[in-house]
């Protein structure tokens, strides 16, 4: 099964969600509306707001969240306000992301923050948040108020998750710590990409569905190892990819000095005059960094197996998500949802972009 086209179709119909709610900008009544004469400003504003909605990304997290609800029984058209905000958090989240981290590129195109500068940019991600929460408010029309609050008590628990995350991933990189465990990489992934890419979207779509608890439970236990294996991945992408051409610095991590499995393997095994030269580099900031630099440190990950390695660990959780897919989460049994969450195993793995 082609998880690629799935997620194509998936886009689409998530896609038409969207563009309503970005169609018409502040629409206020009354009092409330906006001057005429103030509406220059008005069109400015929100061509900041639609930038990171109308470039699209792969749409996996909705596409998750559809294929969990379908496979448990639940209507897709009744999940795709649920599915909407979900994509729409991760647009705002990254014009942070991208702010926080100095980054140069998304999508193929210069950050938001390159384009207008951080104070708008931040503001315009601020706005695209207050978007999510409207689509979520709106679900009560489909949904009625009890699901709909608990869906939105699963948004907050995930986003306070994912900040924390965050706030951890910033700190130690920020401290430039060079004695990371595994397990403390694990950690910062079990909120930014176990719970925000993988058991955030699924359990919406099961809580859709009216899950028990028990079944939320399991599926994340299946989101760990999905979630170390999809962070792997991507972390490897950015030190050997360019994204099937969206992407034009590889290294950006490394720029950055974000703790990943590779550089934290890399801190262990590098000795000597190789280490000297990698603290010395791993010490500068962003900026300071050169190509060159960059490059050797990745020549270095390749040398002393960190790039092997964090393959590998990749194709092992990928494994362990499969068996407990298929042990514990037998509750996703309506087809063809189920057999497309299972390729979408594989596409996390394999993928090229």
């Amino acid at each position: 099964m082609d998880f690629v086209e799935v997620l194509k179709d998936k886009k689409e119909l998530i896609w038409q969600e969207i563009e309503n709610y970005l169609q018409n900008p502040l629409p206020l009544k009354g009092k409330l509306k906006i001057p005429q004469k103030y509406q220059k400003e008005v069109d400015y504003h929100w061509q900041m707001v639609v930038d990171y909605p109308q470039r699209k990304g792969k749409y996996l997290r909705p596409t998750f969240l559809l294929l969990t609800a379908e496979a448990m029984g639940f209507p897709e058209i009744k999940a795709i306000k649920t599915a909407s905000a979900m994509q729409t958090s991760e647009d705002w989240i990254l014009a942070h992301d991208d702010f926080e981290d100095h980054s140069l590129e998304r999508r193929g195109q210069p950050t938001l923050q390159c384009l207008y500068g951080d104070e708008l940019a931040v503001n315009a991600a601020d706005a695209l948040h207050i978007i999510m929460w409207k689509m979520l408010r709106d679900n009560e029309e489909v949904l009625g108020s009890q699901k709909t609050f608990a869906i939105m008590d699963e948004f907050y628990q995930m986003l306070s998750k994912t900040t924390l995350g965050q706030t951890v991933e910033i700190k130690w990189t920020q401290e430039n710590k060079d004695n990371l465990t595994d397990e403390d990489c694990f950690f910062i992934f079990d909120g930014k990409t176990v719970y925000y890419s993988i058991a955030g979207p699924m359990r919406l779509g099961a809580i859709l569905a009216g899950a028990t608890n028990e079944q939320l439970e399991s599926i994340y236990e299946f989101a760990k190892p999905l979630g170390y294996c999809f962070q792997i991945k991507d972390d490897l992408l950015d030190l050997t990819s360019d994204f099937s051409g969206l992407k034009k610095q590889k290294g950006n991590d490394i720029y950055e000095g974000k703790r990943t499995i590779m550089l934290t393997h890399l801190y262990k095994t590098i000795k000597g005059s190789e280490k000297e030269k990698f603290l010395v580099i791993m010490s500068k900031k962003r900026a300071e960094k050169t190509p060159a630099e960059v490059g050797w440190v990745i020549k270095m990950m390749e040398k002393h197996g960190s790039l092997d390695y964090g393959g590998k660990l990749a194709e092992k959780l990928a494994v362990e998500a499969k068996k407990i897919f298929n042990q514990k989460l037998g509750f996703l049994s309506k087809q063809p949802a189920k057999d497309q969450i299972i390729s979408g195993i594989d596409f996390i793995l394999q993928r090229k972009y």
